[in-house]
């Protein structure tokens, strides 16, 4: 593990980082509107386990379970769905659509996808009478393309990393007049990215509603930075500067750190990591301008840890993926001096998310 203090804390990134315009929403009553549609609208459990929050010699250890999240089986489905339900609800409002399951008829949208996301468009795109077209890299288990096979989306393989497929999606939305939803933003592609972002602020939502005390930590796996940015912007509006808010990435995809490190959206290039879906090597511009203002500190797990943290909890009836865990596998690996930097003691409570259940990687 590694671990740095985030030295942008309070004050963001400087202008010069050529950051995208634009914030991370911070409006959770609007993403409210997209469950009153939702065939499942039941809220996600949040997990009090005491027994492995002795293990990890913290003195109170919350997990939000999104392993059941709409029956798509990660925090995701509340991300690219949403986006495409808030397209459809403008429709209806400006009169030009008379139906919401019809409203978006004969438009097709695509994505880039380590998998969930991709899921999130394949379920939500024919909800409103659309198509799906999702790129995964050849990274990507053939499990999770059956899965968005299985949901009516259409799957092409392009590159060797997500950043290939994303470009590749790009490219053929331009070609073909399809509309782009991506998980992650850049410089002139930042409303979608947002949108998907502000579906995630639902969970927050939520977890001020189950949790028994504010937390003194909050663990946040990240890929391109979409989930930390939107947990970490539930966490600040519930509880403000009185929880301390820990990032954690692959050592092999290390794009927040490295970016702030750097001062600006760097690419971390490295080896395959096993976190598939947190194996990204490029930030969201949005996550990462907000992440460098609001984070505390940045962690990046090894694969080795993130594998032996995943086999722990699925023996404590926690099944999972080292992706899914990676949060909990900072907290499980954190010891001695990295443990003291951090502010973890006997009388912490940390709050985790286990944001996809089991899958092949």
């Amino acid at each position: 593990m590694q671990s740095i203090t985030n030295p942008w804390r309070g004050k963001g990134l400087p202008a010069e980082a050529e950051l995208a315009d634009g914030t991370v929403s911070e409006h959770p009553e609007m993403a409210e509107t997209f469950l009153e549609r939702s065939l499942d609208k039941r809220p996600t459990p949040l997990l009090d386990l005491p027994e492995l929050a002795s293990a990890c010699g913290i003195g109170a250890l919350h997990v939000k379970d999104e392993r059941g999240r709409m029956g798509l089986g990660s925090f995701k489905a509340l991300g690219a769905a949403y986006a495409i339900a808030k397209r459809a609800g403008q429709k209806l409002k400006d009169g030009s659509a008379s139906s919401y399951e019809t409203a978006l008829e004969g438009t097709t949208f695509v994505c880039a996808s380590a998998g969930n996301h991709g899921l999130s468009l394949a379920a939500g795109a024919p909800a409103v009478g659309a198509k799906a077209v999702v790129f995964v890299a050849e990274t990507v288990p053939e499990a999770f393309v059956v899965r968005l096979q299985l949901r009516g989306a259409k799957v092409i393989r392009a590159g060797a990393t997500y950043e290939d497929s994303m470009l590749e999606a790009e490219k053929q939305a331009l070609e073909n007049g399809w509309i782009q939803i991506p998980d992650s933003t850049w410089p002139g592609m930042t409303e979608a990215g947002r949108d998907v972002m502000e579906g995630y602020l639902i969970m927050g939502l939520e977890i001020a509603d189950q949790i028994p005390a504010p937390p003194t930590h909050v663990f946040l796996q990240a890929g391109v930075g979409g989930l930390a940015a939107a947990c970490a912007v539930s966490a600040r509006l519930t509880w403000g500067d009185n929880v301390q808010i820990v990032v954690v990435e692959p050592d092999d995809a290390p794009a927040l750190k490295a970016s702030v490190e750097a001062g600006r959206p760097v690419v971390a290039p490295g080896p395959v990591s096993i976190m598939g879906r947190l194996d990204c090597k490029e930030p969201s511009h949005l996550a990462l301008k907000y992440l460098a203002r609001e984070a505390d500190a940045f962690v990046t797990i090894s694969d080795d840890e993130a594998a032996d943290t995943t086999e722990w909890l699925t023996r404590n009836g926690l099944a999972s993926t080292p992706s899914g865990a990676a949060g909990l596998a900072a907290l499980h690996h954190a010891r001695g001096p990295l443990a003291a930097a951090l502010n973890l003691n006997a009388q912490s409570r940390v709050l985790c998310y286990l944001s996809e259940g089991p899958e092949d990687g």
